[in-house]
């Protein structure tokens, strides 16, 4: 064999990397996560539309398998996993996430509160008879392009013959490469005013078409509170939506007041709403709301119901506004109108989003026409063949009983040859190389059976012709004059209003920054407890001092304090975290609490816990620090105090840590003792008092492996002594030395 010569292309890594990531983004972008403009349809949705319409799952027929529509969608036009395919059906059929949706789900398709869709071999579907109107039921007269499947054995359009702009009424999010969109819904009725109104009048602005389309209409319903952006948001097609929840008053047991909440945010859908729940009680939990005495979510298929119960005398508005301001009970929804239009993302308006739609509409609708008017002419040619034939039938009856086969008669009846015909006569001859039909005519006479010759026939079949006349003269009409197509366009969606629009369901307000007014609560003393595990609680007075023992054995810190303090916690990375006395749950003896890092920055996974006390403590006295590598120091608690969740107490020096902190107001000396054994004691006085940023003086002179082990302070006048080696150890008596020094190795 010939040896092949290699051809090596020398190129930059990275302009392929460029190059190939671009392509790859484009096909997401393209092909996968964003609609088009035309039919505000990604191409997963489109092809399960059309798949479902030439499986026949019309909306006047039987329901099929998911399962069915699924595979027969991923064998012929969507090879990307049935996952994604049916997601995509389960979305277009749910209610509370489409303002209209594209398919009659049967079954198991989820539900509001999060609730997943049963597999796709349990449920069933078929299309929406919205859909077929609107998307499908002109696709045979050639108003779209078709294009090759992925393997060139199917044909799919390239888009929908939408007739409303779909993607302003369902609205759409998707994630693509570097880029999002996110639509929100509007109302049906409103869109298709707003679509007649730029038929009318295509120089409308953004803000005439506002006075159609009053803002999104959400199909969970909800209020928007910022009317006043909302002009800005659809001019620009970006912006935020703030979106509350409605709550309504009613009466409850026992002369209380209940919050009703019985339509949510649509940001809620999903898990949202167990976590709304969830906060709710967290509000309760920690007496920020303690009006409240129950919660329950009575919702059911007929909507949204969660029951709020207040307590006897509470301020139903002041609960009311602070679950708006601390809940998702009110939350913004993101615009990025980003749609695919000509084959590329663009961020559009609402007026280009219609005038895209209005120019679908001509679009298709000229192709509609064209493809009826050229229908028409067909038949007219063939009615006038047919009222002609009727005026020569004994004729016509002749050449065919003369010809030998069709052919013979059609070249008779369409180029006048008549050799091998015989004839009656020499005349009949003649007059039928005379005849010069179309070959559509001659073919439809062929074809036309002696009954037509019946006279009621022939006056049916020139009232046809008459009937087809004027619908030529119609379409022609239409193609030729464009103010009658757009009159013509604005009867057809007149039509689709009367037909689907539905009453708003979303209102459209002006509301304030919601100002909340914290809870009025009697300040009290309280007994904060933190077990060994971490684990913090809040018992009353009362409870503790009957409980005094057992509390105070069960738990690592155990003090009083006021319950509009703060607690402080040191930790053995320099920090101290603090947290609201009022945050901490107020539980019975034997109650779990709740870990203490869910309330604060504290994480046990990452920090040692050395010191907890109450800040109205800390600030009133001086704390001794030390470092692992023997650094001490003292600092004025009052530099502490701070309104912020984390501080830094001390700085640290590289592969330091602290062992303790401690006050010591009240305290003389120090003892620093190593992992090595040695012992150090030395008068507090030669320990300066130093700013938290400082990270201390010399307090004991360390071996090169050894490290502080523990540290004791003590009184001068009292003994302190400490298990030591199996052995009792006075500190007390240890000679008293110099700050700074190795200290004494203890030989026990």
């Amino acid at each position: 064999m010939p040896k092949t010569e290699e051809h090596i292309i020398r190129t930059d890594y990275s302009e392929i990397m460029q190059k190939n990531y671009i392509d790859y983004a484009m096909s997401v972008i393209v092909s996968r996560a964003l609609p088009d403009v035309r039919d505000g349809l990604k191409p997963v949705q489109r092809r399960v539309l059309y798949d479902m319409w030439e499986l026949g799952t019309r909306s006047d027929r039987p329901y099929r398998k998911s399962a069915r529509i699924v595979g027969d969608t991923m064998g012929k036009f969507h090879p990307h996993g049935d996952s994604s395919i049916y997601d995509a059906l389960v979305v277009m059929a749910q209610d509370f996430k489409k303002g209209r949706v594209l398919i009659d789900g049967h079954g198991n398709f989820g539900s509001i509160e999060g609730d997943g869709a049963a597999a796709m071999r349990y449920t069933e579907a078929r299309l929406e008879a919205f859909t077929e109107d609107v998307f499908l039921s002109d696709l045979d007269k050639n108003l779209v392009d078709f294009m090759p499947n992925f393997d060139e054995t199917e044909k799919e359009p390239t888009v929908l013959p939408a007739r409303l702009p779909n993607i302003l009424i369902n609205g759409s999010d998707g994630i693509a490469v570097g880029m999002a969109t996110s639509i929100p819904p509007n109302n049906i009725g409103e869109v298709i005013d707003a679509v007649c109104a730029f038929i009318r009048n295509d120089k409308i602005t953004d803000e005439e078409l506002l006075k159609y389309i009053k803002g999104p209409d959400f199909p969970t319903g909800g209020i928007v509170v910022n009317r006043d952006e909302l002009p800005e948001i659809y001019r620009t097609g970006s912006g935020r939506i703030r979106i509350r929840g409605r709550v309504e008053t009613e009466a409850g047991r026992n002369g209380r007041t209940n919050l009703v909440v019985t339509e949510i945010p649509y940001t809620m859908v999903g898990a949202g709403i167990g976590k709304f729940m969830n906060d709710v009680a967290a509000l309760a939990e920690s007496r920020q709301a303690p009006e409240i005495a129950d919660l329950s979510n009575q919702s059911s298929k007929e909507g949204i119901r969660i029951v709020i119960e207040l307590k006897k005398g509470a301020d139903a508005e002041r609960v009311r506004n602070l679950l708006f301001r601390k809940t998702k009970l009110e939350d913004t929804f993101g615009v990025n109108m980003l749609v695919v239009s000509e084959g590329r993302p663009e961020t559009m308006s609402l007026r280009q989003i219609i005038e895209s739609a209005v120019d679908f509409q001509f679009e298709i609708a000229d192709r509609k026409y064209q493809t009826l008017l050229a229908k028409e002419l067909e038949q007219k040619e063939i009615q006038e063949g047919l009222i002609r034939a009727t005026d020569v039938i004994d004729l016509i009856i002749e050449i065919l009983r003369g010809s030998k086969n069709r052919k013979m008669a059609t070249d008779c009846l369409v180029k006048g040859r008549t050799e091998g015909i015989r004839f009656r006569s020499e005349k009949s001859r003649a007059e039928a190389a005379q005849l010069m039909f179309t070959e559509r005519q001659a073919n439809a006479i062929l074809d036309m059976r002696l009954v037509k010759l019946i006279g009621l026939e022939i006056d049916a079949l020139m009232k046809e012709h008459a009937e087809t006349l004027k619908r030529i003269d119609f379409y022609r009409n239409l193609l030729e004059n464009h103010d009658a197509m757009a009159a013509e366009l604005v009867k057809e969606l007149g039509a689709m209003r009367k037909k689907y629009a539905v009453p708003r369901r979303t209102a459209i307000e002006h509301a304030e920054e919601i100002v909340i007014e914290e809870a009025g609560f009697e300040e009290e003393e309280v007994i904060f407890c933190l077990d060994r595990f971490g684990y913090a609680k809040v018992l009353d007075t009362g409870t503790f001092e009957k409980n005094r023992e057992a509390a105070e054995a069960d738990n690592r810190y155990v003090f009083r304090l006021l319950n509009t303090d703060r607690i402080c916690l040191f930790t053995d990375s320099g920090r101290m975290h603090t947290v609201k006395v009022l945050d901490v749950p107020q539980r019975k003896l034997r109650d779990k609490g709740v870990p203490i890092d869910n309330l604060t920055n504290y994480s046990n996974q990452e920090e040692e816990l050395l010191y907890v006390a109450p800040l109205s403590f800390v600030s009133g006295t001086e704390l001794f620090f030390a470092t692992e590598k023997g650094l001490v120091k003292r600092t004025e608690g009052s530099v502490l105090s701070a309104s912020v969740r984390t501080v830094l107490s001390t700085k640290l020096g590289e592969d330091d840590r602290l062992v303790f902190v401690g006050p010591c107001g009240q305290m003389e000396q120090a003892v620093l003792e190593s992992k090595e054994g040695y012992f150090l004691r030395f008068p507090l006085a030669e320990v300066p008092v130093q700013k938290k940023a400082a990270q201390g003086v010399r307090g004991m002179t360390l071996g090169e492996d050894d490290r502080i082990h523990a540290v004791y302070l003590l009184e001068a006048s009292k003994e302190f002594a400490i298990e030591y080696h199996g052995g009792r150890m006075l500190l007390s008596r240890l000679k008293l030395a110099k700050r700074g020094g190795r200290g004494n190795r203890s030989r026990r």
